[in-house]
């Protein structure tokens, strides 16, 4: 992915992770889209930030994407960047189905079956574009589980083995499938994740990914520093050892708090 010159919708960025991407993006000279099922977020961020556009979407919703990408192709027929952002993370308990049933399927629907939808109405359209991208985002936690949030975990497994594969299958196209992977960082993604301090600050986390991104244009993985302690966790022989230190806290006293995911960055 070049890292200026690009037309970029990213659907669930109206906070967190998915808006200071897309601040990024604008900063390094593209055109950025952010979507969003909040219609005052999208409203301060149009003024805030003048020169990125908006588009109401909710991505657990099959016609809200469909007519989403009809807004943003007609305003820019130029898209030639999709970043799959949009996600939920919740705590769940297994040991009775109202404990994760409805949990798991709205994460599922959002995590799994939002960037499948987003990747249908858009992925024509790439193929016809110089330059094309599509940007998946899993987690550290595909690769080493938080055992407070299975839904979660599953799903971003999911993703990584989803965008492992249409990466294959579009190996005949123009269009180069990357996946981001973060660790654990300072969003409202989980109740206490801005405070907490096993989580890398938004601004470093960003601040690498970009360098990353120009960097290492080619790259299939978007890997900070931070991640690569859950990331390779089993191929290093330290699964064990990594899950335990990942799941060093009492699940059920921290249900409600943060994924420490990154406790021990410097084994990465």
């Amino acid at each position: 992915m070049r890292i200026t010159g690009n037309t970029v919708f990213i659907p669930g960025a109206t906070s967190g992770i998915g808006l200071a991407l897309a601040l990024a993006l604008r900063e390094r000279g593209n055109t950025v889209i952010v979507g969003g099922r909040r219609t005052e977020l999208l409203d301060r961020i149009r003024t805030e930030h003048p020169g990125i556009d908006t588009v109401e979407i909710d991505t657990g919703d099959p016609q809200s994407i469909s007519a989403a990408a009809d807004r943003v192709l007609s305003a820019h027929p130029d898209l030639n960047v999709l970043v799959t952002m949009a996600g939920i993370m919740r705590a769940e308990d297994w040991h009775t189905p109202q404990g994760f049933l409805a949990s798991a399927e709205a994460t599922v629907a959002t995590n799994i079956l939002g960037p499948i939808r987003l990747i249908g109405a858009f992925v024509e359209h790439l193929q016809s574009r110089p330059d094309a991208v599509i940007m998946t985002v899993s987690s550290g936690l595909a690769f080493t589980p938080l055992r407070v949030t299975p839904s979660y975990n599953a799903s971003k497994a999911a993703i990584h083995q989803l965008t492992e594969t249409i990466r294959l299958q579009l190996s005949d196209t123009n269009v180069q499938v990357m996946e981001l992977v973060p660790p654990s960082v300072r969003t409202a993604l989980m109740p206490g994740q801005q405070e907490s301090e096993f989580a890398m600050p938004l601004d470093d986390f960003i601040a690498e990914v970009m360098q990353l991104i120009e960097t290492q244009p080619d790259a299939r993985e978007i890997q900070v520093q931070n991640v690569k302690f859950l990331r390779y966790a089993e191929v290093r022989g330290e699964y064990d050892q990594v899950v335990a230190t990942l799941n060093a806290h009492d699940p059920h006293a921290r249900a409600s708090s943060a994924d420490p995911a990154v406790a021990a960055p410097a084994a990465s």
